[in-house]
């Protein structure tokens, strides 16, 4: 759906500027979105890669799940469908760490990896566990402590000071995912499901 939105925009745009002689100024646009999408890549790269550095060490040195393991009995009252020390838990928990340092890439594969997890608990193949429901409600609104990517931006357009996003990112994260598990857990027990 939002890729016919933004087809029929960009229709709508170069047949307004053919109508009107302006198709010189099509021409400056493309190239200039082309310019500034590729000098926004190569500024944003390598703090993402450094990052996703900084998140490989730990992962690799056990603080991810030293994380997970402690954000685990948590978690187990989120989602009570499913068993205590399944694998599961362990890969949400990864991927809410991983989102909270605001490395969405580097936290979609542990995502994918529990949904496919949750998708074995899950009796109903074709409709999606409330397990799976609260997992992407959690996911979507996750708490941010450092939004490094917005950093990166703000770097880049020069701020002169990139890190001042950081407690309000953690604010309005926090609230959003409150208000998201809040939600979940009241149209749940309005309808009486577990799981």
């Amino acid at each position: 759906m939002v890729n016919k939105i933004w087809s029929t925009f960009i229709i709508i745009g170069i047949v307004f500027t053919l109508l009107t002689g302006q198709v010189q100024l099509i021409n400056k646009i493309i190239l200039e979105s082309a310019k500034a999408s590729f000098e926004l890549t190569m500024q944003i790269f390598p703090v993402i890669a450094l990052w996703l550095g900084i998140m490989n060490i730990a992962s690799v040195s056990g603080l991810l799940k030293k994380i997970s393991i402690i954000i685990s009995p948590y978690l187990g009252k989120l989602f009570p469908g499913i068993p205590r020390g399944h694998e599961a838990l362990s890969l949400i928990a990864s991927n809410i760490v991983i989102n909270m340092f605001g490395l969405g890439n580097a936290a979609t594969p542990f995502g994918l990896k529990a949904m496919k997890s949750l998708q074995e608990l899950n009796d109903k193949k074709d409709t999606a566990s409330n397990s799976m429901v609260t997992f992407l409600i959690i996911n979507t609104s996750g708490v941010t402590i450092i939004p490094t990517t917005v950093i990166s931006m703000r770097m880049m357009y020069g701020s002169a000071h990139p890190t001042e996003i950081v407690l309000a990112c953690i604010i309005a994260t926090l609230i959003s995912s409150v208000c998201g598990i809040i939600i979940d857990y009241l149209i749940r027990k309005k309808e009486g499901k577990r799981g």
